[in-house]
């Protein structure tokens, strides 16, 4: 039918589009390559030892704190030089070098790899993961090229459920329903579209244990819809990348869930004013209108919560408190800064399971529902 025709017409001009576009930025990357292997060999016709050059990812003086968009890596940063001459970073440039060969190579070729394959294609080479992670992070960074577009990806460890339905790039249709078991975070969150959800709000949980609670609880379905997502502790980069995206998509309020502890606000951190180390990606990560639901100090007060329940302070605790409190985030956040004097001063901490000492389903059943209703978050 004629009908059909169109539909199969806007089919093809969709891919068209997407092919086209994916050569541009594809030209993009390979350029940006060449350009770096361009001044190596410019150095070295001219008799001089080769060097990359790298933004301090790192450094606290290269990150400038915005509302809007969370820790951001600042214009005119301060820079490291990775020398080909030099004993100590010789071995760094060289695998620079062939990890950039690896990429280019995938990017003329459109195919990906893992920062794991990578790793295994040569593990005596590389020496161990970290090695490859922090290569391929201070490549993106000096590209100035994102990682996703670099044809590397993240291994997922992340977990989404609730009111959530999405296809995947390859045309995978995916529904998050909330049952008993979750659907993984996808390993190319940008790829995916025709996101559909009726949520009303968005749920990121700490812990793995505490998320798969909530869904045997079935705790998406009986207070409203809503999505549900665990980076099941410190989240990965494509976690990060999803509440990014469903934000975007839907704008709707996201609340979080941790231990009230200096570990679990370190996390909730993380997901709305981003890292210091990946700070050059900033607008495509963080989330700064996350509010902080629970566990908060001041509930643990207002609950009556055993003492014997509660954990004492470790130093390397108080330490991690006493950065956060320093953190150029916490000043233009005056409720936050109160809950973590109210940490400070008592030296205890806790995890959420601690809310079984009241009800063994104390957490889906009181807990939420009213902070939800009443709005006790900050």
């Amino acid at each position: 039918s004629f009908a059909k025709i169109k539909i199969q017409s806007r089919t093809r001009s969709y891919h068209m589009i997407h092919f086209i576009n994916f050569l541009c930025f594809s030209a993009e990357v390979l350029e940006a390559i060449e350009n770096v292997i361009l001044d190596v060999l410019k150095s070295l016709a001219q008799n001089k030892a080769p060097v990359l050059t790298l933004a301090r990812r790192s450094d606290w003086r290269n990150i400038e704190f915005k509302d809007s968009v969370g820790l951001q890596m600042i214009p005119h940063y301060a820079t490291k030089q990775i020398r080909s001459d030099c004993p100590r970073s010789a071995p760094k440039f060289a695998l620079m070098l062939k990890i950039l060969s690896m990429i280019y190579k995938m990017v003329q070729s459109n195919t990906y790899a893992t920062k794991r394959d990578i790793y295994y294609s040569d593990t005596l080479l590389f020496g161990s993961q970290s090695v490859v992670d922090n290569i391929i992070n201070d490549i993106s960074c000096m590209l100035r090229i994102p990682r996703r577009s670099l044809h590397v990806l993240s291994t997922t460890k992340g977990f989404v459920a609730g009111n959530l339905s999405y296809i995947e790039e390859d045309g995978t249709k995916v529904n998050c329903t909330c049952s008993a078991t979750a659907v993984t975070v996808p390993s190319n969150v940008q790829g995916i579209k025709n996101l559909i959800s009726h949520a009303k709000f968005m749920l990121i949980v700490e812990k793995d244990a505490t998320f798969q609670r909530l869904l045997d609880d079935d705790f998406c379905n009986k207070l409203s819809p809503c999505i549900m997502i665990t980076g099941r502790g410190v989240p990965d980069l494509n976690t990060r990348l999803l509440v990014r995206k469903l934000w975007d998509s839907f704008q709707i309020p996201i609340f979080t869930l941790m231990d009230a502890d200096p570990h679990g606000i370190e996390i909730m951190c993380i997901y709305k004013y981003g890292s210091v180390s990946m700070s050059f990606e900033a607008h495509h990560l963080t989330v700064p209108s996350i509010k902080w639901l629970g566990l908060l100090p001041s509930d643990l007060q207002r609950l009556n919560i055993r003492k014997d329940a509660l954990i004492p302070f470790t130093k390397r605790d108080q330490n991690k408190l006493a950065s956060i409190q320093k953190r150029p985030y916490i000043a233009c956040q005056p409720t936050w800064k109160k809950e973590l004097e109210i940490m400070a001063a008592s030296k205890l901490k806790a995890e959420i399971q601690v809310l079984t000492s009241l009800s063994s389903d104390y957490l889906s059943r009181v807990y939420l529902p009213n902070k939800l209703q009443f709005g006790g978050w900050v």
